[in-house]
């Protein structure tokens, strides 16, 4: 592809002269992820001034317009723009939060030194997702600096909350009308490979046992004891299992890849099914008073979790069906929180925008799958935006220790925003 400019001056494709400026800068982006790293930034407690100032003076530094907006004083969102309204709007979403780091003593380096080791990058949020945020800041920079025309918009937006659930990050930027647009690519981790185009749903849910309290040493012959009927009902639970989706054969294809790329990731048997059935999880019980009473009272916090093709209110109906088929009394639930699974159609020209410049920039087949689990995706695809997370990671080390990213990976994923904003605006 040539573009013929002013004086006639034939060049080569835009997208091959941006791409070898950021081989021929990478230094830069290299060093702009081990700043953003150096930074502290973990949420809790989530002291967000220095790394929003931090970020916002790189903007500056290109001449690049934002705001910062301020659902709650603690919370700063940086909105950057830049192109033209008329066109297509492209959202690239990052959060600059990362999870605590933890006990030290785990860490073979300082998680906040950002150093660069055997190509590496090390520190805590470097897959997770600074490394994916220095990309997209660095993309964009770079589209600056060149003056490249842009029919359309891009807006960045970066949150400060993602690893706390997003209240007052990118849920509140969509539902207050702050993001809307054609696109959005979220930075967050997936592999250099890989592209998230669709996740799974929830139902975070509480269920309640109350019994009768005797002495300990009586049981069972006197009292009810909640603890022991909760684990009755948890145990008939397990028939949400069995609830799976059945899908078109786009879909179905997908699912099939997805269980693929789950069970190479995760690396044991059958963990691809994850993708297409309910899974619950009990994360937490309480109940009981002390070891020689019986217990008058149980609690269970659960997390079960949707594919596509299943809904929220299948799986509370199911839910109430088994507890009317136990017929046990005394015994309640709460739904606390619940989403649907989403997705993006493989059809879209935004997978296959990002598809075709990954393989491109890394010389080697992309897949496009299912998450297991959810994210800030979520609400962007139910505003109706055509939504794919896409960042580098070593996925090892998120949310744990010795976490680092591929400085390769971090040019890759740079040539890869670069060559869908060329593609899409």
């Amino acid at each position: 592809m040539l573009f013929i400019l002013e004086g006639g001056v034939i060049l080569e494709s835009i997208k091959s002269v941006l791409w070898e400026k950021i081989d021929d800068k990478k230094d830069e982006l290299i060093s702009l992820c081990s700043k953003l790293i150096s930074i502290n930034s973990e949420n809790p407690p989530g002291n967000m001034e220095e790394i929003t100032s931090f970020i916002c003076s790189y903007l500056d530094d290109k001449g690049i317009s934002y705001e910062i907006v301020r659902p709650r004083e603690d919370r700063p969102n940086i909105i950057a723009k830049m192109g033209n309204k008329g066109g297509k709007t492209l959202i690239i979403n990052g959060h600059s939060d990362v999870v605590p780091v933890g006990d030290l003593s785990k860490w073979d380096f300082d998680p906040f030194s950002g150093e660069v080791v055997d190509g590496k990058v090390l520190g805590r949020g470097t897959s997770d997702m600074k490394g994916g945020l220095a990309s997209a800041l660095f993309a964009m920079g770079l589209l600056k600096d060149e003056n490249i025309n842009i029919d359309g918009e891009i807006v960045l937006t970066v949150v400060p909350d993602e690893e706390t659930g997003g209240e007052f990050g990118t849920s509140w930027l969509v539902e207050n009308g702050y993001c809307s647009g054609d696109y959005c690519i979220i930075a967050e981790p997936t592999d250099i490979d890989n592209i998230e185009v669709g996740q799974r749903g929830q139902v975070k849910a509480n269920l309640c046992c109350e019994g009768v309290s005797a002495h300990g040493s009586l049981w069972p012959y006197v009292g009810d004891n909640a603890i022991v009927k909760l684990m009755g009902i948890l145990n008939e639970f397990n028939k949400l299992t069995e609830l799976k989706g059945s899908y078109d054969d786009e879909i179905q294809k997908v699912i099939d890849e997805s269980k693929e790329v789950a069970e190479k990731c995760i690396g044991v048997k059958n963990v691809g099914n994850i993708i297409d059935h309910v899974t619950v999880n009990v994360g937490k019980i309480t109940g009981g008073t002390k070891r020689n009473m019986v217990a008058d009272y149980a609690e269970a916090q659960l997390d079960i979790r949707i594919p596509l093709g299943v809904t929220t209110v299948m799986v509370i109906d199911e839910m109430e069906k088994i507890l009317n088929n136990l017929n046990v009394e005394d015994v309640t639930y709460d739904v606390i929180g619940r989403s649907e699974a989403n997705k993006v159609s493989v059809k879209s020209d935004l997978v296959q925008s990002v598809k075709d410049n990954a393989q491109n920039a890394i010389g080697k087949n992309v897949t496009a799958t299912y998450q297991w689990a959810s994210s800030d995706a979520l609400y962007f695809r139910k505003a109706g935006i055509d939504t794919i997370q896409y960042g580098p990671a070593n996925t090892e080390g998120i949310h744990s220790y010795n976490e680092n990213v591929d400085v390769a990976d971090l040019i890759s994923a740079s040539k890869v925003y670069v060559g869908a904003v060329l593609d899409l605006l």
